[in-house]
């Protein structure tokens, strides 16, 4: 069960995050003032992706395959799942705090919508990059 609700919230968080960086690109390309809803949407995405890692963290210690390798020992096949994937996904939830945190020192709405850019864009590419791809389809 844990495993299907991390991969479906996973779907959320994903589109959540390419939203948050688009109109960040979009703000800072236009150079739109930064309202209430793109701090929102920051805010949410930052949340989203806490949930994330919090049930992402449980399916790893409660999951089978868990317990096989802590006997057995981390080879080639599980490396993706037991290292990779989630030190990604964490390094790609400190980006997005880091961004969070930083946004909101600025003033200007540009250095705003750059600081989400950047963080929020990177940590895009983080996640994208360690997905379990044939696990999911």
């Amino acid at each position: 069960m844990m495993k299907v609700i991390h991969s479906y919230w996973a779907y959320i968080v994903l589109a959540v995050l390419i939203y948050t960086v688009i109109n960040a690109v979009i703000g800072l390309v236009k150079k739109k003032e930064f309202t209430h809803k793109d701090f929102r949407l920051g805010l949410f995405t930052l949340i989203t992706t806490h949930i994330q890692l919090l049930i992402g963290l449980g399916w790893y210690f409660m999951s089978p395959w868990y317990k096989s390798m802590k006997a057995s020992g981390i080879d080639s096949s599980n490396r993706l799942l037991a290292v990779e994937h989630p030190i990604m996904m964490i390094l790609a939830i400190v980006l997005i705090t880091m961004g969070w945190s930083k946004h909101k020192k600025k003033v200007k709405s540009e250095s705003k919508f750059k600081t989400f850019a950047l963080f929020y864009g990177l940590a895009l590419v983080f996640i994208l990059s360690r997905i379990p791809w044939s696990n999911w389809f």
